[in-house]
């Protein structure tokens, strides 16, 4: 089986180099490398979500797969007054993260290395982000929204952008289970934006 992005310690050969991108319109440089999700330039889906995302200046908010850190980072500016962690199970997308707040000048994160959200599931947070590791498998990304929901403040959202064609249907379905309203509040080719709220 080939190594995926959401393997503890990728083994490919690095890459390292600097991409640029505006998100919520704020340009950002990101460090990239081999071995991490997107590493060419943050995917459309991570930008349709980005984009959507509805936060408070004072949130508190949980990015879950943060790879090199565009989500994030991007909730971090828009939650000035609050703060973001940001966990990834690949310790290489962990270091990219770190060097990329530095670099964009944002305080208020921390980064963790988390197998999903091992590391946070005593804490609480007012919205969760994630774009999830799709290719880790079904059972993987209802782990995502079972954990999410276990660390959401009552209120709290869960912003999930998943393509229709990689599971959208019963990615839905699952957070109907678990969540007291769920809505898809974007959809844009292909893509379908879900928050759901506990």
């Amino acid at each position: 089986m080939s190594e995926h992005y959401y393997t503890p310690r990728p083994s490919v050969e690095h890459d390292l180099h600097t991409i640029e991108e505006t998100l919520r319109g704020r340009s950002f440089v990101f460090w990239t490398d081999a071995g991490v999700f997107s590493k060419k330039g943050v995917d459309y889906g991570s930008k349709l979500l980005v984009q959507t995302m509805e936060l408070s200046k004072q949130a508190k908010v949980l990015d879950v797969g943060c790879g090199y850190g565009p989500i994030g980072l991007a909730a971090a500016v828009a939650a000035e007054q609050g703060s973001v962690t940001m966990v990834d199970i690949n310790e290489r997308a962990i270091e990219l993260a770190k060097r990329n707040a530095e670099r964009n000048r944002i305080a208020n994160v921390r980064i963790l290395q988390s197998d999903l959200l091992a590391e946070v599931m005593d804490q609480t947070f007012d919205a969760v982000l994630t774009n999830p590791p799709i290719r880790a498998g079904k059972e993987t990304v209802h782990r995502v929204f079972e954990q999410a929901h276990h660390v959401l403040a009552p209120g709290g959202a869960l912003w999930v952008v998943i393509q229709k064609k990689q599971g959208a249907p019963s990615a839905y379905a699952k957070l109907e289970s678990l969540y007291s309203q769920v809505e898809e509040v974007e959809r844009n080719k292909g893509y379908w934006i879900i928050k759901a709220v506990k």
